[in-house]
């Protein structure tokens, strides 16, 4: 084990040419990173995910209640075991020869046993209230880190100078705020990452999944090897759409869809820019051309900008997504309602139709409606009727 962990808290790897772990010891005249300081993050990061519980059941449930935000979810399906047994043990989309010999068994027409499936399947989804006390507890949480980083940030001279980042690089001491900014960051996405596995299901749950390691990656390496003043930036930047996305979220799930539609183009513009144009010609810039003239690279600098790469392909990604979104949106605004965040099945699962499932018929299935026996008017009735951000019945195809 000693062998392992000598290997792996190499030298040569963590830190620049002629640096030593010995260097970066505390004393009493300075404060360094340490290693085991993110141990803390662990509890912590429970502790995160219990105050959001307590925070949704005191906090954001009365809000939403207020709100006149239904616990409801979707239709159910009505009761059928040997449809029940083919969503749960076979499978949750049948196809056409499938429903064929469903049909013929239960004398359902096609349609109806469609029907029957996509309201079996939306019934697993969670109710709009439990989205609303979600997003709200993200919206807090957000809001508050990003402030306290933007009050934090403007009084440090390399939020005005990046060069600042390497000047004195890796002797640079920890801060008070620097230390209860990273602990707190890295907490709160090591309970994202956590929880991913009990919040709504999305639809992009790896790229999610992805982000998340690759962020908690980004910020123990930062603070390992000492480059947190580029990681608080890289920090700031992120949480700032995050907060008006949640907002435009909340506003959906509450019906003010002017709000939600000025809050969606706000976050549009803002993540694009941010993402596509200041990460890029700010932190990129930094980490890639500003510290190799000043610091030089060395393996785990190779390692720290592969990642905030990786992280701008999936900026880039999302971003087309959201233009996808916004497109889509402004289109369908033409013969209906124009909801952003519910235009599309497909989009980043911070856009909230990303989670839903289509409520029209598989495109091979959609025009079959074979009826056997004339039989069945009776079976899983469905009226088109939007519930708080549910449609039960789709009015427009959608897109997959």
């Amino acid at each position: 084990m000693a062998g392992i962990l000598a290997w792996f808290w190499n030298e040569r790897f963590w830190l620049p040419h002629n640096v030593t772990w010995a260097d970066l010891k505390n004393t009493d005249e300075a404060t360094f990173p340490q290693a085991e300081d993110l141990y803390l993050a662990c509890p912590l990061a429970f502790c995160i995910f219990m105050i959001r519980l307590v925070f949704e059941r005191f906090i954001a449930r009365p809000c939403a209640m207020g709100l006149k935000i239904q616990a409801n979810g979707p239709q159910k399906a009505q009761p059928n075991a040997i449809l029940e047994k083919v969503f749960t043990a076979i499978t949750k989309h049948p196809d056409e020869k499938r429903l064929e010999g469903l049909s013929k068994q239960l004398d359902w027409d096609v349609r109806t046993i469609q029907r029957w499936f996509r309201q079996r399947r939306n019934q697993e989804k969670p109710s709009t209230l439990a989205r609303f006390c979600e997003s709200m507890w993200r919206f807090t949480f957000y809001l508050y880190i990003f402030t306290y980083g933007v009050r934090f940030l403007k009084k440090t001279p390399w939020l005005w100078n990046t060069k600042e980042c390497w000047y004195n690089y890796p002797y640079q001491p920890l801060t008070v705020d620097v230390h209860y900014y990273y602990i707190l960051e890295l907490s709160f996405y090591l309970s994202l990452l956590f929880s991913q596995f009990t919040d709504i299901r999305r639809k992009d749950f790896l790229l999610m999944f992805l982000h998340h390691v690759a962020t908690i990656s980004l910020i123990t390496f930062s603070y390992v090897n000492n480059m947190a003043r580029v990681g608080t930036l890289v920090m700031c930047l992120h949480d700032a759409a995050d907060v008006l996305i949640e907002a435009a979220k909340m506003a959906n799930y509450a019906k003010c869809q002017i709000l939600c539609n000025l809050l969606f183009a706000m976050f549009a513009i803002l993540f694009i820019s941010s993402r596509l144009g200041f990460y890029p010609i700010w932190i990129l810039n930094t980490t890639l051309f500003e510290s190799w003239d000043i610091v030089g690279p060395y393996p785990s600098w190779w390692v720290f900008n592969l990642l905030l790469i990786l992280l701008q392909l999936l900026h880039s990604f999302w971003s087309y997504l959201i233009v996808k979104t916004a497109c889509r949106a402004i289109s369908r605004g033409k013969v209906g309602k124009w909801n952003p965040l519910h235009v599309s099945k497909d989009d980043r699962s911070d856009i909230e139709s990303s989670s839903d499932e289509d409520d029209n018929p598989p495109a091979n299935q959609k025009h079959h409606s074979s009826t056997t026996n004339g039989t069945n008017k009776n079976h899983g009735t469905n009226k088109n009727h939007g519930t708080n951000g549910y449609l039960t019945g789709a009015l427009y195809p959608e897109e997959h």
